[in-house]
């Protein structure tokens, strides 16, 4: 999927089994329990999510959880009940149907779409995962622009993280 493209629609459980789905401006971002990037960046994504309550965060795992373990939809619920909850719902794309609709490549790979849908911004949360300073900054602008009715820039990045875990 491109920017400028309708993004697909979807409905995915939480790890509590509650059905969500991209509505208004939505952060979808693939991400899992394994990967070490993603481990990385999960503390300024949800820090992003909390200080933007008028849009919708999707975290989504893909990953093949007969391979990995750790990615298990047990494994998922024990670790939002282990930090205390979190600030957007934790979806089990079970299929991969949803990542692969999406193009997802990577854990964390975050897609930004528009109040219509539109995706407005694809790729990383900020050029470097090992620098929490950098808080989330590429997603955070394309945030504030998305918002303001301007096309982000940048409006593509390229995502960095573990390989998505596919099936087969």
């Amino acid at each position: 999927m491109r920017v400028g493209e309708k993004a697909p629609g979807f409905r995915l459980p939480d790890t509590n089994g509650v059905e969500h789905w991209p509505d208004g401006v939505t952060a979808v971002v693939f991400t899992c329990n394994h990967c070490p990037y993603a481990l990385a960046w999960h503390e300024r994504i949800l820090d992003a999510a909390r200080d933007h309550p008028d849009v919708r965060f999707l975290a989504v795992n893909p990953n093949d959880a007969e391979r990995y373990p750790r990615d298990s939809y047990e494994a998922m619920r024990a670790r939002v009940e282990a930090d205390g909850g979190w600030p957007l719902p934790y979806l089990r794309d079970e299929t991969q149907e949803v990542a692969r609709a999406y193009g997802a490549e990577t854990t964390p790979d975050v897609f930004l779409l528009d109040a219509g849908g539109t995706l407005r911004y694809r790729g990383a949360p900020d050029e470097d995962y090992s620098d929490p300073s950098k808080a989330a900054a590429w997603l955070r602008g394309a945030l504030e622009a998305v918002h303001a009715g301007r096309d982000p820039d940048p409006a593509e990045t390229r995502p960095v993280g573990c390989s998505i875990k596919w099936r087969g």
